[in-house]
């Protein structure tokens, strides 16, 4: 990355030279300098919410939606994992898809990806079955569902997003679907814990591996969708008690503020907690990126904001030093491994440097995608977090403290600040 000119001076933020020097490291396989200019988004300038009346860069045309439509997504609606040996569909690249095409009042694309979700992966009917979690060419050349096991981050968002979808675009019938799947989530993806409770699990089977023990992911349940869902569907009190035992995952599982990928449950002869996967161990990497990422998009007043924005300010304090994320972590140890997270990881840390009042270093990490995707380009996830978390980073789109979403395009594109 190559170092600017000049310095400038934006939202009573001044770049010098000693700010560039402070973030400029060089580490194993990368040297990387960070940017002494930085044109900082809005919604860096204060911690309190802000409209202001000026437009933004949020409701200008986006390219990488547009990019990552013709990349990735067939003209019948199914996302798809380009270069995977089974041109694969997983039910979470439907639902971010889902998700994505609301933030961009992508209605056609909306539609398009709902019915493909639907009829591959629903058995043509969402309101009686949860979606499989992955589509694709089977071994004997056929095309179809590969894994029917349903997966329950990807059936969160769907319930989530379609019952924002509802809302916003004044459609019953997503309403009434999100909410029949929301309970689907409720009834076939949860399990009370002994000594922990009503908690999410990744899936509807295979995920209690032995009696006391359970797998599951940190990653799998953001707490604004969960509040979000609450709020909708109060009268389900699971939706409380799930926002509580994912809290505890979060931050139970990062003895040393970082997060892995899988976790276990324990409960036996009286004790119970959480200890490393056996299959994973205590490695952070690919899923667990998307940990920090969620706790960076909170509302600043969500009452669990500042708990988990301490709890993982070490992967911040590595970004200072090092200049990118870590692809892999040992969490148990607070080890990262030999390799600097890609693109999608840099982006994804965007919301959370931010949120942590770094935003010079927010900014940093949004330059080194660009700098990287000069070069390679990011294949499905990385285009995915990226979406996410620039998309966030521009103003977009917003979760409120209730987990309600907040669209850029409804409210005059002015950005609402944090």
């Amino acid at each position: 990355m190559a170092t600017s000119a000049g310095c400038c001076r934006y939202a009573k933020l001044t770049c010098t030279a000693s700010a560039s020097a402070a973030f400029a490291r060089l580490t194993g396989l990368l040297a990387m300098v960070l940017t002494a200019c930085v044109v900082m988004p809005a919604q860096a300038a204060s911690a309190a919410t802000v409209k202001p009346s000026a437009t933004s860069r949020a409701c200008a045309a986006w390219p990488r939606w547009e990019a990552f439509k013709g990349n990735f997504i067939s003209t019948d609606g199914r996302v798809i994992d380009v270069g995977s040996a089974d041109a694969r569909t997983v039910s979470e690249g439907q639902a971010y898809g889902l998700f994505l095409a609301l933030v961009a009042n992508d209605r056609p694309q909306f539609d398009k990806l709902l019915d493909m979700t639907q009829n591959i992966l629903a058995q043509g009917d969402l309101t009686k079955h949860l979606p499989a979690w992955l589509w694709g060419k089977r071994g004997d050349g056929s095309w179809g569902v590969i894994d029917s096991n349903p997966a329950s981050d990807a059936d969160l968002w769907l319930a989530y997003t379609l019952l924002q979808a509802g809302r916003i675009w004044h459609e019953r019938r997503f309403t009434a679907l999100g909410t029949l799947l929301a309970r689907q989530v409720l009834s076939q993806e949860t399990a009370r814990l002994p000594g922990l409770g009503w908690s999410l699990l990744p899936g509807s089977k295979g995920f209690h591996p032995s009696a006391g023990a359970w797998r599951l992911n940190p990653s799998y349940a953001p707490l604004q969708v969960l509040r979000g869902l609450d709020a909708v569907l109060p009268e389900h009190a699971k939706w409380r008690q799930l926002i509580e035992t994912s809290r505890r995952l979060l931050v139970e599982t990062a003895p040393h503020g970082f997060s892995p990928d899988w976790a276990q449950y324990q409960s036996a002869k009286g004790k119970s907690g959480f200890v490393p996967d056996t299959a994973t161990r205590a490695l952070g990497g690919y899923n667990a990126i998307r940990v920090y990422l969620w706790a960076g998009m909170l509302d600043r007043t969500d009452p669990d904001a500042s708990l988990l924005l301490k709890t993982f300010r070490p992967m911040v304090d590595y970004v200072r030093t090092h200049g990118f994320p870590p692809e892999t972590i040992d969490t148990a140890t607070g080890e990262s491994g030999p390799n600097a997270g890609n693109a999608g990881f840099s982006a994804a840390l965007v919301p959370f440097l931010q949120a942590s009042g770094e935003p010079l270093l927010a900014q940093a990490q949004a330059a080194r995608v660009a700098q990287l995707e000069t070069r390679t380009p990011s294949g499905y996830y990385g285009q995915v977090l990226s979406l996410l978390g620039l998309g966030w980073q521009v103003g977009r789109f917003r979760f409120r403290a209730n987990g309600s979403l907040w669209l850029a395009w409804r409210h005059g594109c002015a950005m609402e600040l944090q």
